[in-house]
């Protein structure tokens, strides 16, 4: 890996039983790197709920053979292609957990991820948190950008732009609940963050820390942000439930942080 740490093993007795969430949907280049950065968590008490969701490559037989060494990961294939919150939908529903944390089959964690964000958490007795991270491209080489947390992200903040990355956040379902994402189209784990930061009560921990990769390539919805200000109105329209006028108010609040306050939070080495 790109980026070198200390790894520091706790007791598997005294740890807490994270389920993490993987939607698959063709990607077999990159599901066993994937499935290996969760392997070598220090947090080993997990388990990983892949969801398979017709993919068309042979990722899904890459997952389930590695499965077959690893009582910890669990294989699930959809009927039909409906989409990744479905499949996170599902794995939430399975989940055994007393905590849930996402990760996509592209992108990868730092080996102490779970383990000092279930510190920290404990620490501030908040059960939201989420991390800074690192981007990589399609070959796993670093693009010299970080994406850094904020130290707390409230209710307000979330909701004018989705500052908390997916693959860094973890939320305490023994505490909260386990958290459905609703159904809209796109900016669903948007909602899942906004309901988790809500049903706390408090504003999520940030770990300034780099945490995970996040991999950048042609098939990442992010690439094309402009493709996205039609979600962006939709999610505070259908979602939240605001009026049309309340919607685009708040469409300006989320292009004011995306141009001028997220920049700040990019850093470039």
């Amino acid at each position: 890996m790109p980026l070198k740490e200390k790894k520091k093993h706790t007791k598997t007795l005294e740890q807490p039983l994270v389920s993490i969430i993987t939607p698959l949907y063709n990607a077999a280049n990159y599901i066993t790197k994937t499935i290996v950065s969760v392997q070598q968590q220090s947090h080993t008490n997990w388990e990983l709920l892949i969801v398979d969701d017709c993919s068309t490559d042979n990722g899904l037989e890459i997952a389930k053979s590695i499965a077959k060494t690893d009582s910890r990961i669990h294989i699930y294939s959809q009927k039909s292609n409906q989409g990744a919150a479905v499949c996170r939908n599902k794995a939430t529903e399975t989940a055994r957990g007393d905590y849930i944390a996402f990760l996509d089959a592209d992108d990868l964690w730092l080996s102490s991820k779970l383990e000092k964000q279930l510190n920290a958490m404990k620490t501030a007795n908040n059960p939201v948190c989420y991390s800074s991270y690192v981007q990589i491209d399609a070959s796993g080489q670093l693009l010299g950008k970080r994406i850094k947390a904020l130290p707390e992200l409230s209710y307000k903040k979330e909701r004018s732009n989705n500052y908390l990355g997916n693959l860094t956040g973890i939320y305490n379902c023994a505490v909260l609940g386990k958290i459905i994402a609703p159904n809209i189209r796109k900016r669903q784990d948007w909602a899942v963050w906004l309901m988790a930061i809500e049903k706390s009560g408090k504003p999520a921990l940030g770990i300034q820390e780099d945490l995970a990769y996040y991999r950048v390539h042609d098939g990442n919805m992010s690439s094309n942000k402009w493709k996205l200000v039609n979600y962006n109105y939709k999610f505070y329209r259908t979602f939240l439930g605001y009026s049309v006028l309340k919607s685009l108010w708040f469409l300006l609040l989320f292009f004011r942080a995306y141009f001028i306050e997220r920049p700040k939070l990019i850093e470039r080495y």
